[in-house]
């Protein structure tokens, strides 16, 4: 594509949810921390270093018997609380800023569990309510 030269109506979008198609064999319930595989699927957080963190599930869908994109969930970006890890990889306050790591579909952690973990999205804040991660 070439610069412009006359005025262009750019589509936008806000951003805070997009659908994806759900990975095969794979059920994803609403509330749950939800990262898109290699394949760009969606799939529930899980320990596991082929997937990335993209946000909250807006609803349930149950591709258990399906194969990838015979159903699809709706996911919204944005600062959501999950639960918190255990012991040495406990987020805390000073862990704000920094990134997290996926556990299961409900949990993040301080680290990447020796390089078995992908990355949830960011410390936003930790409180009472959990971790609350920036997707």
């Amino acid at each position: 594509m070439s610069a412009l030269t006359a005025d262009r109506n750019t589509m936008s979008r806000s951003g805070e949810m997009l659908k994806l198609d759900v990975a095969a064999g794979k059920v994803i319930y609403m509330g749950a921390l939800v990262a898109v595989d290699a394949s760009g699927n969606a799939t529930p957080g899980a320990t596991a270093t082929t997937i990335r963190g993209v946000g909250r599930a807006e609803s349930y869908a149950d591709n258990s018997g399906g194969a990838a994109g015979d159903k699809v969930v709706s996911i919204s970006k944005g600062v959501f609380a999950y639960g918190n890890s255990a012991s040495s990889d406990e987020i805390t306050r000073a862990d704000i800023g920094k990134d997290c790591y996926i556990v299961d579909d409900q949990t993040v952690a301080k680290t990447d569990g020796t390089g078995t973990r992908s990355i949830a999205g960011k410390v936003f804040d930790v409180n009472s309510n959990g971790v609350w991660v920036k997707f």
